[in-house]
Parts: structure tokens; sequence; C-alpha cells
């Protein structure tokens, strides 16, 4: 199955993930501009009426943005959705992506055939993100056309398997469209990726570290100053297994080395500090290693896009 038309514009086979929190219009804008496939969650913008407002934005300015640049037009953008039953706003929110007409609506948790049937209606594509090959069967039954593979070292809520044996088993049935997340932070990952199978990259921990993104300076500097080894994984925070930075964990007052099992109210989880699951437990994939300044983000993807072609032409060579 080809890659669908709308991810001809990129400029590099790259998805900037939707960070929940971090992700605004700026940081979009910025992405699709830069050439990459640039997305937020849609429960990014509060009260429910701002989505409207950001999405307006988007559309705007990207069109502008094509008008002036005919010959290397911005990339597609994309909205996450969460269908999971608790999301009360799942019906509103859809309701403002199909009044825009959304390129492209990312999944998350759980899939639901009446919104892929939706925004195939208006036109665009949807890409549902798993975490093992049963629920990646379940997304294409369902009618998602396409998937994200979340594999172990990814940011935030990660999966648990090698993007190896991800990639492969998906890749054993699925000949559709596939993005593959997990601690890709340079243009030869993004290149390794396309190597076992992936059409894209799913990059997101190292956007954190740009003026555009809407996280605090201490946030950006964590994310420049730590590694891998400063990633710890752990249920506590939401009640689904998640990677998160060790200072932010130390922040809260809690001991990364030794946290206590998540209990039946790790969903609404907040510490004795007063710290709260992703406003202060700061989310973060394995691949910030290689972070180290807070960057604009076309020069970030620019240096992607360096490293890609450096990376091709080893190979080559």
């Amino acid at each position: 199955m080809p890659v669908p038309a709308i991810f001809d514009r990129l400029r590099l086979p790259v998805i900037g993930a939707p960070l929940f929190i971090v992700s605004n219009p700026d940081l979009v804008i910025a992405q699709c501009k830069a050439g990459i496939v640039g997305s937020f969650p849609a429960l990014n913008a509060r009260p429910q009426s701002q989505l409207d407002e950001w999405i307006h934005r988007i559309t705007e300015e990207l069109a502008a943005y094509d008008r002036e640049h005919p010959e290397a037009p911005s990339a597609p953008f994309a909205v996450n959705q969460i269908v999971h039953r608790s999301n009360d706003r799942f019906e509103q929110d859809m309701e403002t992506c199909a009044k825009w007409k959304v390129p492209i609506v990312i999944t998350s948790l759980g899939a639901r055939e009446e919104l892929n049937h939706a925004v195939h209606a208006w036109g665009g594509i949807t890409l549902h993100d798993i975490i093992d090959d049963r629920f990646a069967r379940k997304a294409i039954e369902k009618g998602a056309d396409g998937l994200i593979a979340v594999a172990a070292g990814a940011g935030g809520h990660a999966g648990r398997w090698s993007p190896f044996a991800l990639v492969q088993e998906i890749r054993k049935w699925f000949d559709g469209p596939l993005a593959l997340s997990g601690a890709i932070a340079t243009g030869g990952a993004v290149l390794a990726a396309k190597a076992m199978g992936a059409d894209f990259a799913y990059i997101g921990s190292p956007f954190i570290a740009t003026p555009e993104a809407r996280a605090t300076d201490e946030y950006k500097r964590g994310i420049c100053e730590s590694g891998a080894a400063d990633i710890v994984s752990s249920a506590l925070f939401t009640g689904i297994n998640g990677n998160y930075l060790r200072a932010s964990i130390l922040a809260a007052g809690l001991d990364p080395d030794n946290l206590p099992q998540p209990g039946p109210d790790a969903m609404n989880f907040q510490s004795a500090s007063g710290a709260k699951a992703w406003r202060d437990i700061w989310g973060s994939g394995q691949g910030i290693g290689v972070v180290d300044q807070v960057r604009p983000t076309a020069d970030l993807v620019a240096r992607l896009a360096r490293e890609y072609e450096q990376a091709r032409a080893r190979i080559c060579a």
C-alpha cells in the first residue's frame, strides 16, 4: 500500500509527536514550515472553544506560508484525539476537527470505527498509536489508515518491546503507513527507522527543548542536561507505564529508585508537594542524550536533515 500523497510535501520522513501540555500552535506551525508533520493533542487547547482558535490559526498561517513558498510548501498538521470513553470532550473536539477538515488525526487509547469513518468523510487520514501487534491489528480492523508503533524508550506512555521486534511483527501482515516511536533523536536514527521497515520516525522529546514549545525553562533545561540513565519508567503517575525525567520526580519529593506501586487513584496522582503528572512530573524519552541546547524548531529539523543525508551517504559509500 503506497504512503498517502499528503506526505509528499515532507522534507524529512518525520512526524512531530503530540506532546501533552507542551505542543501548541507555535510549535506545530514551526514544524510544518520546517517540512515535518506537526501535531498537538486536542486536549491541550483549554477551554474546548480554544481548539477552534488553534486550528484556525494553524490553517491560516500555513496557507499564507504556502502562497509565499510555492516551491516548498509546508507539511500537513495533525490533531491527536484521546478516544477513551473517559474523554468527555471527544464529540465536541471531533466536530471542530470536521469543521476545519483536519488532514491527519492521530488516535490514542482505544480505536473507534466511527472516528475513522468521520475523518475519511472529510478527506483526512487516521494514524493510531499502538504498543503491540495485537492492538495494531485491532486498529486496522476498525479502519485506521496507518499505525504509530510506540516502542520501548519512547517518552510519556511508552511501549515495552524493542523497535525491531515491534516493526517486524507488524510488517508481516501490514504494508500501510507506519511510523516508529522510541528514542529517535538524530537523523541517523530516522534513517534506521526507515531501514527496519517504518515509513516515518515519530519524534517528541527533542522538540521540548525548542523556544516554540510550551514547556517551562526548567523542563527544557532538564531535557538538555539529561541522558538515557535519567529516564525513570513507572505506572505510578497515570496508571499506565510511562517514561519520565528523574529530576522532576526528585523535585516532587519522591525517590525515583523506590517509587510506590500505583494505587486505584493513579490517574489522579498528586504528590504531597502538590506536584501533578505531566505538569510537574515531566515525560521524556531515552533519546535525549544528544539534546544539548535549546534551539529553534527550524534549526533542529535542519540538523536532523543533515544527519539523515550524512547517514545515507555513509551507507552508500
